[in-house]
């Protein structure tokens, strides 16, 4: 994955890289981001998210909701509706990567 210097990912920041649609978009939870994930998912608050995410149990609805609040976080201006209609790159398991690494990002490895 190739980003130029002003779009790289910044760890530090808990952002992460990803190819969707043949584009390189950077990804992050932020706290607005964070609150979109737990109305969107129905979790109360952010142990809640953690602990629906522990099992590894998820759908790929969640996938889209955590991927494009992710997007979303980082700036983009983008629907769910609209992530669902592109092509991420390595299909299911690409999507399952792209949730794994940024929820690690955002909530540590350990998660």
């Amino acid at each position: 994955m190739t980003f130029t210097d002003q779009q790289r990912p910044n760890a530090r920041r808990g952002e992460i890289g990803a190819t969707i649609d043949g584009q390189q978009k950077v990804l992050c939870l932020t706290l607005g981001a964070l609150a979109e994930l737990e109305a969107g998912l129905a979790a109360n608050d952010l142990q809640g998210l953690a602990e629906r995410f522990a099992g590894g149990r998820v759908s790929a609805r969640d996938l889209i909701t955590i991927i494009g609040a992710g997007l979303r976080g980082a700036g983009a201006q983008i629907s769910d509706q609209d992530l669902a209609a592109m092509r991420i790159e390595g299909g299911l398991r690409g999507a399952a990567d792209i949730a794994a690494r940024l929820l690690r990002a955002t909530f540590g490895d350990d998660r």
